[in-house]
């Protein structure tokens, strides 16, 4: 039987933590797309929409009107479900091969000819899974942590880094007019960026990252020397999967599949304490969520837009299997094996680590 020409279908869906863009980038995409006689659906609460029952939202201009200054994602999202590709510190999980086959059938029969999957390493992970079994797929990067290697930023990173420095720049004043330590945890389980890049950026005293662990004795001594500083207060920026020499600060919490560190800010103050009884009066604030909720700023606002745009670029190219990417502030796109293939880490010769180090911020490796 001949094939009736029809508009090409494409799919959306946004996987794992929401972040500030996730709704510019899905405006982006269905506005341009919809001039080239594309039509769109949404599946709600990302690889679990396509999974039977399927959960579907028809895409149109109207629909994404007004959306792409909000926050969260209208798709809804989860980290959670029956796609989960990846484990701990990046390692890759085997999605079942029947899962796989009942996401591609259930693609099929809603006549998707390919599907934009906006997400992080371990969502990219997943479609690539799926871009193996015969679904044309294009990535989107999103994650605050900004630690895929294969761009140069992912949208969301820049609003969260927003909100950590606004949220140093008020305890700094409670910690000069106490004389206290404040701690201030944010997000990073396996890669600094957040905490480095606002933590030079809000002035904190201490950076502490999982890709440099430390001795706990060097940061008490460290906060003693403080005690005969002008400025006898400090404030010491802490990304959630901090590592002292021998381990974590924290083991961590299972949750599907995945294992989260939050709350390490709280363990080394019970550390410090008990290293140094009474010598510092201490406080941990944990910024948590707040990093990926609000606003889109206009630097990530502008990015996903870009990001959406080009992935129907791509589709217009047929160039399946691959990830949209930011290089030298250009837009290209690169091999979706590429894009997971390795995590984007803060080293010695990152321009921040080295401003810090010279500036005498303790971030020692």
């Amino acid at each position: 039987m001949e094939r009736t020409e029809r508009p090409i279908r494409v799919g959306i869906l946004t996987a794992g933590g929401d972040c500030a863009g996730l709704n510019a980038v899905i405006a982006a995409a269905v506005k341009y797309g919809t001039t080239l006689g594309y039509e769109f659906i949404g599946f709600r609460r990302g690889y679990e929409g396509v999974l039977s029952p399927t959960d579907t939202l028809e895409l149109t201009p109207d629909t994404v009107r007004g959306i792409s200054h909000l926050g969260g994602t209208i798709l809804h999202s989860t980290n959670h479900g029956r796609f989960g590709a990846k484990k701990g510190e990046g390692e890759v999980a085997r999605i079942p091969d029947e899962v796989l086959q009942e996401a591609k059938s259930n693609l099929e029969s809603l006549g998707i000819d390919w599907l934009i999957v906006i997400g992080g390493d371990g969502s990219l992970s997943g479609a690539l899974q799926l871009s193996e079994i015969g679904v044309n797929v294009v990535g989107v990067p999103k994650t605050i942590d900004n630690d895929l290697a294969a761009t140069d930023q992912t949208f969301g990173f820049s609003t969260a880094l927003s909100v950590a420095v606004d949220a140093m720049d008020r305890v700094h004043t409670t910690a000069t007019s106490h004389d206290r330590v404040l701690f201030v945890e944010v997000m990073g389980r396996n890669t600094g960026w957040i905490a480095l890049k606002a933590g030079l950026a809000g002035g904190a005293s201490a950076i502490l990252v999982p890709e440099f662990p430390f001795h706990i004795e060097d940061l008490v001594e460290f906060l003693r020397e403080r005690k005969h500083q002008p400025t006898t207060s400090a404030i010491v920026m802490v990304a959630e999967g901090a590592i002292v020499e021998g381990g974590r600060v924290s083991d961590g919490v299972i949750a599907g599949g995945e294992t989260h560190y939050g709350g390490v800010s709280n363990q080394l103050v019970r550390m410090i304490e008990a290293m140094a009884p009474g010598e510092f009066e201490m406080r941990a604030t944990i910024l948590g969520h707040m990093q990926r909720g609000g606003t889109p700023n206009a630097r990530d606002r502008n990015l996903a837009r870009a990001y959406g745009v080009a992935a129907i670029d791509a589709i217009l190219e047929n160039q399946a299997r691959t990830m949209v990417s930011l290089r030298d502030n250009d837009i290209l796109l690169v091999p979706l094996d590429e894009a997971v293939s390795k995590l984007k880490t803060v080293g010695p010769d990152t321009l921040e680590y080295r401003t810090a180090r010279k500036l005498g911020v303790f971030i020692h490796a």
